[in-house]
């Protein structure tokens, strides 16, 4: 477990992402892209965590009784599909404009989601989480081994955590930086192209926090259809990951 001294909070990230929190769920804004990204991750997670605890497909409410804990939850667009599902969410951020922005809108929506200003080395609920999300999150960091370091003490032992982001390759640049943000799909500066994981580095980071990948899919775009589960990993990659069993 880190120290509190130690954090994986970028300042300049986290300055970046607080700028963009009052269009945060503006499906056209700033954060459109994520808006296009969610049906996609939330597909998988249903789907990993109906595999992981044997749940019924059709249970409404498949979280019921389980902690949450969203890592990186921007303005809370995950956090609130979550809470719907019956889950007991937290969700913390580096960025306070964050967190005040997921905070106003969760509580419009009438549910209730304990958000915090805080990085994941300094949250201090060792085991307490039966399932950890983290989408589009690591490649943001400063130290990616450290952050899943974290993430893994979070991680109740049995848990699952899910985590998603781009990769490292060519396609992703391309889409991403040279594309996305050069036509302002996506606000110039958010992404870092040599900050972005490969499956091999994650899996490392992973081994070495004592956790291993259970599952992985592709996330690739469709010009028909937008963002679908795929095989093919070269732009994004979702993954499951549990406990390396002692």
């Amino acid at each position: 477990m880190a120290s509190q001294a130690e954090t994986t909070i970028k300042p300049s990230e986290a300055e970046h992402f607080g700028a963009l929190a009052a269009d945060w769920w503006n499906p056209g804004g700033s954060s459109a892209m994520l808006h296009k990204l969610n049906p996609a991750r939330l597909s998988y997670i249903r789907n990993a965590i109906n595999t992981h605890w044997a749940i019924d497909p059709h249970q409404l409410r498949p979280l019921a009784g389980k902690k949450v804990l969203d890592v990186g939850c921007g303005a809370g667009l995950l956090c609130e599909p979550l809470a719907r599902l019956g889950g007991d969410v937290t969700g913390i951020d580096a960025a306070p404009q964050n967190v005040a922005a997921a905070s106003a809108h969760a509580e419009r929506q009438g549910l209730l989601i304990d958000y915090r200003a805080i990085g994941i080395e300094s949250l201090g609920v060792p085991g307490g989480f039966d399932l950890v999300t983290s989408l589009e999150v690591i490649e943001h960091v400063s130290d990616p081994a450290l952050f899943l370091r974290g993430i893994a003490g979070a991680l109740a032992p049995g848990g699952l955590l899910i985590l998603s982001t781009p990769n490292r390759t060519p396609l992703s640049r391309l889409t991403m930086i040279t594309i996305g943000e050069g036509l302002n799909v996506i606000p110039k500066g958010t992404h870092d192209w040599r900050s972005f994981v490969t499956p091999e580095e994650m899996d490392r980071h992973l081994g070495d926090a004592g956790l291993e990948v259970i599952d992985r899919r592709g996330i690739a775009f469709d010009p028909r259809t937008g963002f679908v589960l795929s095989k093919r990993m070269d732009l994004n990659y979702i993954l499951s990951a549990r406990h390396r069993p002692t």
